[in-house]
């Protein structure tokens, strides 16, 4: 079901490689993993000409199947079509639980309404220029831009640093960081003040756990990283509008955090 939470999910990842980086590939199937077990990484587009460079050298390396699409007719995306076909088979073959659409095309957005119609998750993948059509038709959307990306291609190695090292690259531990602070618009504050509301027991706590999925079902595309926040608690923090307590529900039991308006009074409202 869509409301599925669980990192359990069986998910097909199918990649518009015509419309997403390269340098995301990484940070993409980690991000996955979140939601799930992806058993099928496809990637479609034009494998016979130099735009794709970028991603031939992350096939083998992520595992990523490549899937050759011919451009028929000059100015037609036939990338498109050729992706859409294999959702729709792979659909029919009952085996996913979920489906992860990585593009910021908006003519996916019909394949993600029709998924979220036979009951599986639909997670969507793109830069934030993505059509909000195509994001509010997804369970939920990553921007690119939220992701933390592999290093530059001429990032210095171990492969190249010398005679008799290693041939295995290194790993700079620099990595790119969260974006810079981001004002919290009126309408993603509103949204927390709902859901904390929606979730709160009867002196106005809320277990900040619950409130995440009320938010997403609302915004697929809310993402606290989009305000340079790692955490959703650190975001709630940072809006100075609520109380925030950490319950500890047992020994040995990961700590809970609540949320509750500044505003509540007792008997509701503030």
């Amino acid at each position: 079901m869509a409301t599925e939470t669980t990192a359990n999910l069986k998910l097909a990842v199918l990649i518009d490689a015509d419309n997403a980086t390269p340098s995301v590939a990484e940070a993409l199937l980690a991000e996955v993993s979140k939601f799930g077990t992806s058993f099928v990484r496809r990637a479609y587009g034009d494998w016979t000409g130099p735009n794709l460079k970028g991603w031939k050298d992350q096939l083998l390396m992520r595992s990523i199947q490549p899937i050759q699409q011919f451009p028929y007719t000059q100015g037609k995306n036939a990338t498109d079509s050729a992706m859409i076909i294999d959702a729709m088979d792979l659909l029919y073959t009952n085996r996913f639980d979920g489906f992860c659409l990585v593009s910021s095309d908006s003519d996916f957005t019909r394949l993600a309404a029709r998924i979220r119609e036979s009951g599986l998750v639909v997670y969507g993948f793109g830069e934030q220029k993505t059509p909000k059509p195509f994001v509010a038709a997804c369970d939920k959307f990553v921007y690119f831009e939220n992701l933390t990306v592999a290093p530059p291609d001429d990032i210095p190695t171990a492969a190249n640093s010398g005679p008799g090292t290693s041939t295995i690259p290194t790993r700079p531990a620099n990595r790119r960081s969260l974006p810079p602070t981001a004002h919290i618009d009126s309408d993603v504050e509103w949204q927390l003040h709902m859901a904390i509301e929606t979730a709160s027991d009867e002196d106005g706590w809320a277990n900040l756990a619950k409130v995440v999925p009320l938010i997403t079902k609302r915004r697929p595309d809310f993402d606290p990283r989009t305000y340079g926040h790692a955490k959703f608690s650190e975001m709630v923090i940072a809006t100075n509008a609520f109380d925030i307590v950490k319950r500890s529900p047992g020994e040995g039991k990961a700590v809970v955090v609540y949320a509750r308006d500044k505003k509540w009074t007792r008997g509701g409202g503030s």
